[in-house]
């Protein structure tokens, strides 16, 4: 579909993203754009990528330029880009925050070449190395503001991402990071906090993590991500972020609350209400 790809940031999400186009064959060619040289060497080392080279050359060469790097470095990157690419190009961002990059390029002459997307997949892991085949199949990939963009441009992306096993769903940029800090963010900020707790803890019983078994590892793996990438999705999203913080330390206090009263029957029922959760998530 695409002749030649730029992938600014070729860790996590760019590497796999590299790998589902080329096992899919739909691009002949990838370049690798990143600020650690040593990172973009890898992925060429890896075979993620087929060449590296600064941005403006890439982007001059590209048919359709994915960005997936934090997404603090994102908007001044995407800004670079936008005002270099031409109507035949397409510009894809892969950012876990679409707020502020909508609204920053809301009154860009080149907007319709934009589609925001959120590929609803990561893990704990980062770098070219955390790379998986067949990363996206079986998600959700989100699409932002699509009235926005160019209608072909948002269809070859739909047809993209559908080819490598996603489904898409729509929405508009605000209403995207609120419910991204209900499903993502604050699991995220959670696991860190966690995480901060036991090794709190840790100082004073060095057995701990000698009892920690399968559900404390799920619970905490998420506390493994990246600091470079998570602190500035928290920062881009804070005021979403607190109001789901607030009312999972309200939740927090009612479970607080029914031990400090020995209120077993409250205890049980908050229990009860959670298992809800197995109608949403099967």
């Amino acid at each position: 579909m695409f002749n030649t790809v730029t992938i600014v940031g070729v860790g996590l999400i760019g590497g796999s993203f590299a790998l589902a186009l080329k096992e899919k064959g739909f691009a002949k060619k990838i370049i690798g754009v990143g600020r650690a040289q040593a990172s973009v060497d890898k992925a060429k080392a890896l075979g993620l990528i087929d060449a590296s080279m600064p941005l403006e050359e890439a982007v001059a060469q590209s048919d359709l330029i994915y960005i997936s790097i934090p997404v603090d470095a994102t908007l001044p990157v995407m800004q670079r880009v936008m005002d270099m690419v031409n109507e035949k190009q397409i510009v894809v961002d892969a950012g876990s925050t679409k707020f502020a990059l909508c609204n920053m390029l809301k009154e860009h002459p080149m907007r319709s070449r934009f589609v925001a997307t959120h590929p609803m997949w990561g893990t704990e892991h980062s770098g070219p190395e955390a790379a998986v085949r067949g990363a996206f199949a079986g998600r959700a990939c989100v699409i932002c503001e699509k009235e926005k963009s160019d209608a072909v441009a948002v269809e070859k992306i739909e047809a993209l991402y559908k080819a490598l096993g996603m489904h898409m769903v729509y929405m508009g940029a605000e209403s995207h990071d609120i419910h991204a800090a209900y499903v993502s963010h604050i699991s995220h900020i959670t696991s860190f906090a966690l995480a901060n707790t036991v090794l709190e803890k840790e100082r004073e019983e060095d057995a701990i993590f000698e009892l920690a078994g399968g559900g404390f590892e799920s619970t905490v793996r998420l506390a493994k991500s990246n600091p470079a990438m998570w602190a500035p999705i928290f920062m881009q999203n804070r005021e979403n972020v607190l109001d789901v913080l607030n009312e999972h330390i309200s939740q927090l206090r009612k479970f607080k609350a029914s031990l400090e009263k020995e209120n077993w029957e409250y205890l049980t029922e908050l229990m009860e209400n959670a298992n809800k959760i197995r109608k949403i998530l099967k």
